[in-house]
């Protein structure tokens, strides 16, 4: 086989591809919510283009935008602020071209740059509070066992999705459910993550975030708390 034979086709090929990645990138993303990784927002798009977001980052300080995404970007009205929507793996990433403008649409602690993930119907919000519903009502009636297998897939699947507060709180109920069936080990492993917290006093917990993030987790320390002296027995 002779190679000017095949240069040209694979020229055209590698073009071909190029041309796919970039009409990938710049598409409109599929209609649908999306929830920010860390679970601290959402983006909403509609089959016409119109998005919108809101975020919220450290002391409730809070983004909000919206417009119309062409081609994978939108100008924010009367400013010089583009973001830029790219797919990936069924995710949505966001960027800026990089504008002081796109601060406007945020507090000083907030940021809407990043991924945004599809999540499974599993891990939508309102799953997840149907969810966490059923398990309370399971919990109440004593049937730990189903209790547990209800709401632990919950923080093994929807993790990226989850808020850290609603995260630590349905650490807390699967920790006192696992101790209500005589598992203390799976109890004090369950609430590792909020155990450096809990070590601290309340006025260590105020010290060490900001006054609205520690408004927030001070609740779910003090039960983290309680819940490790009984799973520590």
């Amino acid at each position: 086989m002779k190679p000017h034979r095949i240069l040209p086709a694979v020229a055209t090929f590698l073009l071909l591809l190029g041309a796919g990645m970039a009409s990938a990138q710049l598409a409109t993303p599929p209609a649908g919510d999306y929830i920010y990784e860390g679970g601290g927002g959402s983006l909403r798009v509609k089959p016409n283009g119109h998005f919108d977001i809101t975020t919220v980052g450290s002391n409730a300080h809070m983004c909000t935008l919206d417009g119309t995404i062409v081609r994978g970007k939108a100008k924010i009205d009367d400013t010089t602020c583009v973001v830029n929507f790219t797919l990936k793996s069924g995710n949505i990433e966001v960027g800026t071209n990089g504008s002081d403008d796109c601060r406007q649409s945020c507090g000083m602690r907030a940021s809407f740059e990043g991924t945004f993930i599809k999540p499974t119907p599993a891990c939508a919000d309102k799953a997840v509070a149907a969810t966490r519903k059923t398990f309370k009502r399971q919990y109440d009636a004593k049937d730990y066992t189903t209790a547990l297998a209800t709401l632990a897939p919950v923080l093994g699947n929807c993790g990226k999705t989850l808020d850290w507060i609603t995260t630590g709180r349905i650490r807390n109920d699967l920790a006192l459910t696992q101790f209500k069936l005589g598992d203390r080990a799976a109890c004090l492993k369950t609430l590792e993550p909020l155990a450096e917290d809990a070590a601290r006093t309340d006025q260590g917990v105020k010290d060490q975030y900001p006054p609205a993030d520690a408004d927030d987790i001070l609740p779910v320390v003090r039960a983290a708390r309680t819940n490790l002296k009984l799973c520590r027995g």
